[in-house]
């Protein structure tokens, strides 16, 4: 789909980047002026989909998280969270709510977080070739866009 801006983003994945992510989110999404409410779905879960990649993508090495941020024709965002880490092996498996494989200290509730707070998301992965998670959300906004194409 034909994009109206594009920002992308390269980070290695420590836990401290996480916190960064939501904020280049935040801070790219405001052009669309969302509501307080939609700026906290959106940083909730990029959360959630940067942790995945930290905590499971390279659970034993530092991996690099690529974070693509798109503006939508009709003021949609579409958020890519993509590693080259591990992959899933079951994604069905992965996306029933509870279920980890990050031992007890992790709820398994990333995705079902995610899929609760966007319109839309989608996830590749391949066992030793990393995972791919895509968001998409309407903003409906609080009125006027702040960047038009």
């Amino acid at each position: 789909m034909k994009h109206e801006n594009e920002a992308v983003v390269r980070f290695p994945s420590l836990s401290c980047n996480e916190a960064f992510a939501r904020s280049v989110t935040a801070a790219f999404a405001a052009q669309m002026d969302p509501t307080l409410d939609e700026l906290g779905d959106v940083r909730t879960a990029v959360s959630e989909a940067v942790t995945n990649a930290i905590v499971h993508a390279y659970p034993d090495r530092i991996g690099t998280v690529l974070l693509r941020l798109r503006r939508l024709p009709g003021n949609v965002l579409e958020i890519t969270v993509k590693d080259a880490g591990s992959g899933i092996a079951d994604v069905a498996q992965a996306r029933q709510p509870m279920f980890t494989t990050g031992g007890a200290d992790r709820s398994g509730m990333g995705l079902t977080i995610m899929e609760s707070f966007m319109n839309s998301l989608s996830l590749r992965s391949q066992p030793g070739r990393g995972t791919t998670v895509r968001m998409r959300k309407k903003l409906i906004g609080r009125g006027e866009t702040a960047c038009k194409p």
